[in-house]
């Protein structure tokens, strides 16, 4: 799915690299689409062809990197059941976030993207099931159901402390000289943190893993189904 655009224009896929790499470089503030156009190598005219306005064309660019976030997680969890404890899951969450950029950069405050996706029409939704919080209130039920989660604490207060976690983490990794000696170190940290506060004494048994692998899969599965229909709301019909 996350390949789309790139199938329907080469330069449509170029276009989105490059407003990537302008965001990451100084922010959407004063982003232009002449800016855009120059970076990509192509006309304004073209950017429009994809495009009715620039605020599209940064929400089509969080729902390509979303989906992309949401791609991966699937297919470890389709590759390995076991990546869905606890104490794998936070970390796959964490270090893929990071690696694609314009969700890190989400995770840890950027102020001017959050305010611009919040007030997009069509993207608020999209924005809020995306976001960690989000991901864990829907995730953490289906880990507690199959008996993932220990049971001597509140649903609630465990999707809060996920959620503490991996923002926490988030934030501290993006602060120079805050993190371990290597992100290796940062995943060992987080799965023993997870571990310790919320998985069972008793570990579940081999089906019940499986049978949670394949609902978070299929959770995110509907999730990046509702990503990809903002990809085609944003682009142009027939571009």
């Amino acid at each position: 799915m996350s390949q789309l655009i790139e199938h329907r224009s080469r330069k449509a896929a170029r276009i989105l690299d490059s407003t990537r790499e302008l965001v990451l470089d100084h922010g959407i503030r004063k982003l232009t689409v002449a800016e855009i156009a120059k970076a990509a190598g192509v006309g304004k005219g073209t950017v429009y062809l994809y495009w009715a306005a620039k605020e599209d064309l940064i929400v089509g660019l969080f729902a390509r990197e979303a989906l992309s976030l949401l791609d991966t997680v699937t297919e470890h969890l389709a590759a390995d059941h076991a990546a869905v404890a606890p104490r794998r899951l936070a970390p796959l969450l964490l270090s893929t976030g990071r690696k694609i950029a314009l969700v890190d950069r989400l995770s840890v405050g950027d102020f001017d993207l959050l305010r611009h996706l919040a007030q997009q029409s069509g993207a608020r939704e999209l924005f809020v099931e995306t976001m960690p919080g989000a991901l864990c209130e829907a995730v953490m039920p289906i880990l507690h159901r199959h008996g993932l989660l220990r049971d001597d604490r509140p649903l609630p207060d465990q999707s809060y402390i996920m959620h503490a976690l991996l923002s926490g983490f988030g934030a501290a990794m993006s602060e120079p000289g805050s993190a371990p000696r290597s992100e290796g170190d940062t995943d060992e940290i987080l799965a023993d943190s997870v571990a310790r506060l919320l998985e069972p004494d008793t570990p579940p048994s081999t089906s019940a893993v499986t049978s949670a692998a394949e609902e978070v899969a299929a959770v995110m599965r509907r999730t990046a189904q509702a990503v990809q229909d903002l990809i085609e709301r944003t682009q142009v019909t027939g571009a």
